[in-house]
């Protein structure tokens, strides 16, 4: 995709369709353009609202149709056979049940505790995929929300979109362009609450742009703040506001 207006290329870049040139040139563009980082913003949301459209529920009853359905099919009846070959096959079973039970105990043995370990780690994939999804529904929701509002400020050479939604009391923080932060130093989020700051969430400081679901909820706070912190983060700011932004109403 190439264009001479890097404005067209809005809805594109909300969507992950640009190429690597052109999402670099684009981002630089993003950092000094308030207009385009509104727009990409609303496309973010509108992208996650068609997510959201595209889920669709099984119509009531089906279950209950498919269960039906189970019981009035008929299996394929086994095949017959003469009772000698039954007899053989019964002793050679027996003997073949024998050996396998050996080896099954042989090899529960030597792989017991290995099969533990997958198990382990396959449950805790199954978790993190879980709480992954879960987050990603989350993210989504407040994007798609009817009442989710927008506010943008040029931060660390590029643009910080905070989006809310006071129905969910959540937000998302959505940046473009960003500069890595110092070595050994991370982007913090926090929530302006009177006089006191409350954390909201570490930003990835490998990535220049990114979503992020703020901790916590939106209720009560009146502007959102980034600073620059020590890996980890902080439980108070340590270093003067790079950014702030009043929480849109």
């Amino acid at each position: 995709m190439t264009t001479a207006d890097p404005h067209a290329l809005t809805g594109a870049y909300a969507v992950h369709a640009l190429e690597d040139e052109e999402h670099a040139a684009f981002e630089r563009h993003l950092a000094d353009c308030a207009a385009c980082a509104q727009e990409v913003a609303e496309f973010t949301a509108t992208a996650g609202r068609l997510a959201l459209a595209a889920t669709v529920r099984p119509r009531p009853g089906m279950r209950e149709q498919v269960l039906t359905r189970v019981t009035s099919v008929r299996q394929v009846p086994p095949g017959a056979a003469s009772s000698e070959r039954v007899r053989r096959g019964v002793r050679r079973g027996r003997r073949l049940t024998r050996w396998a039970l050996a080896a099954s105990v042989a090899l529960a043995a030597a792989f017991g505790g290995t099969a533990v370990w997958q198990y382990e780690r396959a449950q805790d994939a199954r978790h993190q995929a879980a709480a992954a999804e879960r987050h990603a529904e989350e993210i989504a929701g407040v994007l798609a929300a009817p009442d989710a509002r927008t506010r943008s400020v040029r931060v660390a050479g590029g643009t910080g979109t905070v989006v809310v939604s006071a129905r969910r009391d959540r937000a998302v923080f959505v940046t473009s362009g960003m500069a890595e932060p110092p070595r050994g130093k991370v982007y913090q989020l926090w929530f302006a609450v009177g006089q006191t700051m409350r954390p909201a969430g570490l930003m990835n400081p490998d990535r220049a742009s990114q979503t992020v679901l703020m901790r916590g909820g939106v209720d009560g706070a009146s502007g959102v703040g980034i600073t620059v912190e020590p890996a980890g983060g902080s439980p108070r700011p340590t270093s003067t506001p790079i950014g702030l932004l009043e929480i849109p109403s």
